[in-house]
Order: structure tokens, then sequence, then C-alpha cells
């Protein structure tokens, strides 16, 4: 059994770990809601812009078709945005996304896929996808606690100028959606070309005046709704991985607490172990003189 000052030395750095990581969940709560907040508030626009663009290319009948709504049976040439985090410490949120991810890919694969370009949103999937061997086309990291989109527009470009090249088929999107503060599920949806799945169902059928022409109000609005879509999977990335902090620090506090009750009570025995053989000897010593 260890000795008395071993046991202590050990209480003690547990206790030092178990202030970080509480310090690190009280964060992760004033973060969380922020995040929050920020995902909530731009799902209205991004809704918005969905149904408009549904109206503008599915419910009116005009003579452009935009590049975006070309439909693709089984891609041979693939793009992937993968949103992950740029920092650990959130528990599975980023393991279960990429063991997904590899999955698809594997699909992908399998059926004939020859060319699968990458773009990486956070350093956790950048790196990832290099251990990987994978076709990295664009990045960005350090994106810190809040999205910008002008920050994401220059990675996303370069997908977007592939796939408006012919170099990639379709381009699917791979990130954490938030449900609740207790669960994120890990999601792989169809960027490019628009479906009527990722775009929604017409409100009604409008007949639009357009100005200059259709062909640049479409090709403006389909480019608002992708960036549109991949900001609000970034900011639901963001409020999945505050959420998953908290839960992880709390874990992680909660398991600090138990080992320290065992090791006090470890020590305790230790203690009264060493006392009573001190008691022995003394009684030994004192019989025997």
């Amino acid at each position: 059994m260890a000795g008395g000052k071993e046991i202590r030395n050990k209480i003690k750095s547990v206790q030092n770990t178990r202030k970080i990581t509480k310090a690190m969940e009280m964060v992760s709560v004033s973060k969380m809601r922020r995040a929050q907040e920020r995902m909530r508030s731009g799902r209205p626009y991004t809704q918005k812009i969905r149904r408009l663009a549904a109206n503008l290319a599915l419910a009116n009948v005009t003579d452009y078709r935009h590049p975006f709504l070309a439909k693709v049976e089984n891609p041979k040439k693939v793009g992937l945005v993968l949103i992950s985090t740029d920092k650990g410490l959130c528990g599975g949120l980023n393991t279960n996304l990429f063991r997904m991810v590899l999955n698809r890919l594997k699909e992908w694969e399998e059926a004939g896929a020859s060319d699968i370009r990458v773009t990486c949103i956070g350093n956790k999937g950048l790196g990832f996808m290099q251990r990987m061997g994978a076709k990295v086309i664009s990045h960005v990291t350090q994106l810190g606690d809040t999205p910008h989109l002008e920050r994401l527009i220059g990675p996303m470009k370069v997908m977007i100028d592939a796939y408006m090249a012919g170099q990639v088929e379709a381009v699917f999107i791979a990130f954490n959606q938030f449900v609740n503060t207790m669960k994120q599920e890990p999601r792989i949806v169809q960027l490019l070309p628009l479906t009527g799945e990722s775009m929604g169902t017409p409100d009604s059928s409008w007949d639009y005046i357009y100005e200059p022409d259709a062909q640049a109000v479409i090709d403006e609005v389909m480019l608002r709704l992708v960036e549109a879509a991949v900001y609000q999977t970034v900011a639901e990335n963001m409020a999945s991985e505050q959420s998953a902090r908290m839960v992880a620090m709390k874990a992680a506090s909660d398991n600090a607490g138990n080992v320290i009750k065992q090791l006090q009570l470890v020590y305790n025995k230790t203690r009264q172990a060493a006392i009573t053989r001190e008691i022995s000897e003394i009684v030994s010593g004192a019989a025997a003189v």
C-alpha cells in the first residue's frame, strides 16, 4: 500500500485538476448560452432564404436553370465540407463525426467515386483528413467562439469554383447538429446540387418581376443560400461544441470528486494502520522491559 505522503500528493494533484475542469465547465456554460442564441437567431434567415430560393427556382418556370439545381445520380467526383472544432476536451463530439465521415468515404469509394476533395473548417478535422491522406483543397482554422462569414467565404469559394468547373459533381457537408444541451447528432447532408430537402417547399406560386433579369437574381439568391447554409451549420457545430464541453467537464469534475473520496478513504486506512502498528510496537516494547 502506498505511503501517506504519496496519497496526500495524489489527492492534491486531483484537487488541482478538479479546479481546472470546474473552471472550464463554468466558462463553457457562458459560451454555450451565447452560441445557442446565435444559432437560434440565424435559423429564421436561413429558413426564409431557403423558401425564397424554392419559390424562385422550383415554383416558377423560367428559361434559366442554375447549375446548383442540376440533378446528379451516383456522383463520381465528390466534395466534402468537414466542420469540426479547433479545440478538444469536448467528449466524443469530433470522434462520432469522424467515424460517420470515414464510413461515408468508404461508401463513396465502393460506389466508384474516383476523386474526393475536402474543405476543412476547424483544426481537428484538418488534422484528421491530413492523417488520412485526403485531398484537402482549402481549409480555415482558429475561428474563435463566433463564426464570421467573411472567413468562411474564402475556403468555400474554392469548393464552389470546383463544382462550377465540373471538377466536383456533388458537395456534402458534415457537421454536428445541435438538438439540446445533452444531445448532438453528427450529420452529413448534401449541399450541392440543391435538393428539395435542402431548399424547402415553395410557399405558393408567386409571379416575380426580376430586376435586372432572372439569371442575375437567381444567381445571387443561390449563392446567398449556400453561404447561409454553411454559416448556420458552423453555428450549429459551435453550439454543439460548447454543450459537449460543458457536459464533459462536469463529468470530469464529478469523477475527480469521487476519486478524491476514495483516496481519502485509503489515506485514512493507511494512517490508522500506521497508528495501530506504532501502538503494538510500544506495547511490545513495554512488555519486554
